[in-house]
């Protein structure tokens, strides 16, 4: 069975490698306009629907609100 990367398409052979590449996946990482933190996107959901800032300090919330997907402001900027 091959396991894919929703965010970055890459495929892996095994289901272990994909969940480290998830860690690593810099497709998948938010960006926080309120604190400027940046961080992997599973750390900012628990339920996949809502999203927070992981930073306890730091009330940032929603994807497209608060939080931005770092390839799209790389991409903005470019």
């Amino acid at each position: 069975m091959v396991h894919s990367c929703r965010n970055c398409k890459r495929t892996f052979t095994t289901k272990l490698e994909l969940e480290l590449h998830r860690d690593t996946c810099t497709d998948s990482q938010l960006f926080c306009e309120c604190c400027g933190e940046r961080f992997a996107e599973r750390r900012a959901t628990k339920d996949g629907w809502h999203y927070e800032c992981p930073n306890d300090d730091c009330e940032g919330s929603g994807i497209e609100d608060d939080l931005h997907r770092v390839r799209d402001a790389i991409s903005v900027t470019q």
